[in-house]
């Protein structure tokens, strides 16, 4: 075996192990292929289609006996329909892929089935297939999306320039409060229930991400599911690019501070690291960002060069990456 096929996961981590599967499918001539939220395939009629999926496993991104199955499926079909809001497009369609334990009660599948149909009748998105199968004991939840954009509109993670600025809708941090709850056994007061449900119940922003790609000089967008300490980097790289991030500038919500100061958690970690927000990270050249109709925050800016330079604290973040724990 080579050098190069020595390395554990772990050693290579989640970047890595997608930069190996880039390498031995390269896209198509015209097509955005690995690397941004969604593949974009162009189409006869002046529109691209947009094509993403995602993976849900028990054990690793949910608890069965936590959380409640209409959230499960509410969650399922949200993480994916915001892959197409960070590429500035409208959802249209998904196929929803089960492997569930034989013992399962059909109320649990009725009420995951409900949550998957409010959040997809919400944002006009059709269930269209799938496959399902059985599984020895956990559930495994895959969902693949498409949707639309007008042709050359997709917004990619390879169009930062040096002089955006760096900027995110909404707060962060709450969903990864929510999950520190969860894992720590934490009382649920009302305050703490409230993260917990910023976890369970994220809503995608395909408002926003359709109105951003309408904005001229709005460049480079994703949406923030691995933390922006781990999204960010993916924009840099692709675009080529560095940036440096105002921590103290990272908008956080009243109750993840006071949840934070109550109990001694990090709060800049959380809304650095800890990710499965689903809010949007976008870069803008600054006369662009005066100019946007829609609540954001500036968040640093890009930089040339490489890396990411945080200011504030003296501290340096990375995000969460599936393979290194």
């Amino acid at each position: 075996m080579d050098g190069k096929g020595s390395h554990t996961l772990a050693e290579l981590g989640e970047f890595g192990f997608i930069g190996r599967i880039r390498e031995r499918f390269p896209a198509p001539e015209g097509v955005t292929g690995i690397g941004d939220d969604c593949a974009v395939i162009p189409q006869r009629d002046g529109r691209d289609t947009l094509v993403s999926t995602d993976m849900l496993i028990e054990g690793t991104h949910f608890l069965r006996d936590d959380i409640p199955p209409y959230r499960l499926g509410w969650k399922s079909a949200a993480v994916n329909v915001s892959d197409i809001a960070a590429m500035g497009g409208t959802p249209t369609a998904t196929f929803l892929s089960v492997a569930l334990p034989p013992g399962l009660e059909a109320g649990w599948t009725d009420e995951f089935l409900r949550g998957f149909a409010d959040l997809s009748k919400r944002f006009g998105v059709a269930l269209l297939g799938g496959d399902t199968t059985a599984s020895p004991d956990r559930i495994c939840i895959n969902v693949a999306v498409l949707g639309e954009c007008p042709a050359g509109t997709a917004h990619l993670r390879s169009a930062a320039r040096a002089g955006d600025l760096v900027c995110v809708t909404g707060t962060l941090g709450d969903s990864a409060a929510g999950l520190k709850a969860i894992l720590g056994g934490v009382e649920r007061d009302a305050e703490i229930q409230a993260l917990i449900e910023r976890h369970y119940l994220p809503l995608p922003r395909v408002t926003e991400g359709l109105r951003l790609a309408a904005a001229p000089g709005v460049h480079a967008m994703m949406d923030i599911s691995d933390g922006i300490g781990s999204d960010l980097r993916h924009i840099l790289d692709a675009s080529g690019v560095g940036a440096e991030v105002f921590v103290e500038a990272i908008p956080l919500s009243p109750a993840l501070e006071r949840v934070c100061a109550r109990l001694g958690w990090d709060a800049a970690e959380l809304a650095v690291c800890g990710g499965e927000d689903y809010e949007l990270l976008f870069t803008a050249d600054p006369e662009a960002e005066k100019a946007l109709d829609i609540p954001h925050t500036v968040i640093g800016r890009i930089l040339s060069g490489n890396g990411i330079r945080w200011s504030g604290n003296g501290r340096s973040f990375s995000g969460f990456d599936h393979f290194r724990r």
